[in-house]
């Protein structure tokens, strides 16, 4: 079981400068206060940041040349390789939603951290095994080896859901985690948050960009045993960091399912549905406003959407001491105010989760046929070296640590001092902008791969066309410059606007939107290869890239994004954002005027 937060802190004399707030440890797991007692929130939580960057590294080294190392290593066939390599992304992304519920209710973020990272590594360990142990190496392309591939191919696999695994409890846990070393109560710890989800993505991209280019190289023009082996290595040392920040971290410990007290309001307000809503939201029942003095737990204001879930927190017997004490025993019969925000909260992040699906459908094609792309373009730089066609990824993260790097230091600053809010523009408006810029991404992919095209159709009588691959740059770059302000705010956006208690569930609903735009995508393929499969000139997805027509199919998918963007425009604008309660008088969320 993980210590609760320590709420101590020291403060400066003067008491209008909130400025000066600083972080103190957490007790340790014993209740004693460590020897360090006194250091501030980036501290602890550059120490989690660095596993973020092992880890990411570990994955996008493995994940971006997965289909390579299933057609040229595994000798699978190109469909056979393509749905192993779904099966393995749709189980890896949806994972986290069972860590974040584990890690949320049951075992804490940080307990879930060192589990699933020991899982992680495990999986790493299995998959070097299966390159270095002489029984189980792959045969060469010949398969004249003596060996079985067949067993190669079950350790293979094993170490990658091993890994899969690892990353459902590692996502969501870790980033709540960094995330709850600094106190939502005070104001500078609260823009210190806002920076640590910029340089989080910071880390995330800097890991991704080296296991793009430095690890997919020395798979491709190496080996891949010296890549696991490396992979392995860089993930153990920065799980030892990790390790060494433990006396600085301040720990939350887990409060059981968060979906219990919600089912409880719903059968609340379904019981008392006849009865008639109090004029007054203050006669509505709350706990007492004592209760923040004495634990980290935040009250809630009462908002007016969803009415009929107020219906759960009336009080029927205000007059009869006894049956009012009995119907206070009996949560499935009596909520508090909060309980019921916290299920309208849920509810209310329902619209925004549907329409940024087509952001993740416009991300999810830098990973298959923008990758696809660049492996039939000219990827030569300089005498005999070739970029591998994974490697275009990294013009995405290069460009998202540039936006991130210019919105930390120079845009926030500027739009604070504009607009006199917080943060400077809401986190709706960040990720509107973000999904702006996929739309753009998408145009410029169009309008590229029509001139590819065209250079094919002209003079290549080959697969691989002489159009550079720097082409691709700008499409990637905007994209990436696109994430820099729609993957950051739509993690801060489902970290800080579901229930305190469920915040790893809430990283875990994040990811989920990208596993999930990975299946609308397939099936938009699909659908898609069916229609235009009928026509005289054949589908829009052939076997040759050069005599498909991806470019049609990019405009389809700007067209619906553009039309999606408006309807989340509504949404975002007439969106409430959570409204708590402070423990000295009562406060707005910093995006309740945003």
């Amino acid at each position: 079981m993980e210590p609760a937060w320590d709420e101590k802190r020291r403060v400066e004399k003067s008491q209008d400068d909130e400025e000066k707030w600083v972080c103190d440890s957490s007790v340790d797991h014993k209740g004693r206060v460590p020897r360090r007692a006194s250091t501030g929130c980036w501290k602890a939580s550059l120490f989690i940041i660095a596993i973020e960057f092992g880890e990411r590294l570990s994955y996008f080294g493995l994940a971006t040349n997965l289909i390579i190392y299933l057609t040229t290593v595994l000798h699978q066939e190109l469909k056979t390789a393509a749905k192993n390599v779904n099966y393995w992304s749709g189980v890896t992304t949806m994972m986290p939603l069972v860590g974040g519920f584990v890690a949320d209710a049951y075992l804490g973020r940080f307990s879930t951290v060192i589990l699933s990272t020991l899982v992680y590594i495990g999986g790493l360990g299995l998959l070097t095994m299966s390159q270095l142990v002489p029984r189980l190496k792959p045969c060469h392309a010949s398969g004249a080896c003596g060996r079985s591939l067949r067993l190669h191919e079950v350790i293979f696999f094993l170490a990658m859901y091993l890994i899969s695994g690892g990353t459902g409890g590692h996502k969501p846990s870790l980033e709540s985690f960094g995330a709850d070393q600094f106190d939502d109560n005070h104001a500078k710890e609260r823009k210190q948050k806002m920076s640590y989800f910029n340089w989080w993505s910071f880390a995330l991209c800097s890991g991704l960009t080296l296991g793009v280019t430095v690890v997919v190289y020395v798979q491709d023009a190496v080996s891949w045993w010296l890549a696991d082996v490396v992979l392995t290595a860089v993930m153990c040392f920065c799980f030892v960091v990790f390790l060494a920040g433990r006396p600085f971290y301040r720990y939350r410990a887990p409060e059981g399912s968060p979906f219990t007290p919600m089912l409880q309001v719903v059968v609340a307000a379904m019981a008392k549905r006849h009865l008639p809503l109090p004029s007054d939201a203050a006669e509505l029942h709350e706990v007492p406003k004592t209760l923040p003095q004495q634990s980290d737990k935040r009250l809630l204001f009462h908002t007016s959407k969803l009415r009929f879930l107020d219906k759960a927190a009336i009080v029927e017997h205000k007059d009869d001491g006894d049956a009012f004490a009995t119907e206070k025993l009996n949560p499935w019969r009596l909520a508090t105010v909060t309980q019921v925000e916290e299920l309208k909260l849920i509810l209310a992040m329902v619209p925004i989760w549907l329409t940024v699906l087509p952001l993740g459908i416009c991300i999810s094609q830098t990973a298959t046929f923008f990758i696809k792309q660049a492996s039939t373009m000219n990827r030569a730089l300089g005498g005999r070296f070739e970029i591998p066609a994974a490697s275009v990824y990294a013009f995405g993260a290069i460009a998202m640590i540039i936006s991130v790097t210019l919105y930390d230091k120079i845009l926030e600053p500027s739009l604070r001092r504009a607009t006199g809010k917080e943060r400077g523009i809401s986190i709706l408006k960040r990720i509107g902008i973000g999904i702006a810029f996929s739309v753009a991404a998408m145009v410029s992919a169009a309008l590229v791969e029509r001139k590819r095209l065209r250079v094919a159709e002209a003079k290549e009588p080959s697969s691989v066309v002489s159009m550079s691959v720097f082409w691709l740059a700008p499409q990637f770059m905007i994209m990436g410059f696109g994430d820099g302000f729609a993957l950051v705010g739509l993690q801060e956006y489902f970290y800080d606007q579901v229930p305190d208690g469920m915040r790893s569930l809430g990283i875990a609903f994040y990811l989920s939107v990208f596993g999930v735009s990975n299946f609308l995508s397939s099936l938009l393929i699909t659908v898609v290869d069916h229609i235009t499969s009928r026509g005289e000139k054949g589908s829009w997805f052939a076997k040759d890239l050069n005599k498909s027509r991806l470019d049609c199919y990019y405009w389809l998918i700007s067209a619906m994004s553009a039309v999606n963007l408006c309807g989340y425009v509504y949404i975002a604008t007439r969106y409430s954002y959570k409204r708590v309660q402070r423990k000295v008088g009562v406060v707005n969320s910093p995006e309740a005027d945003a």
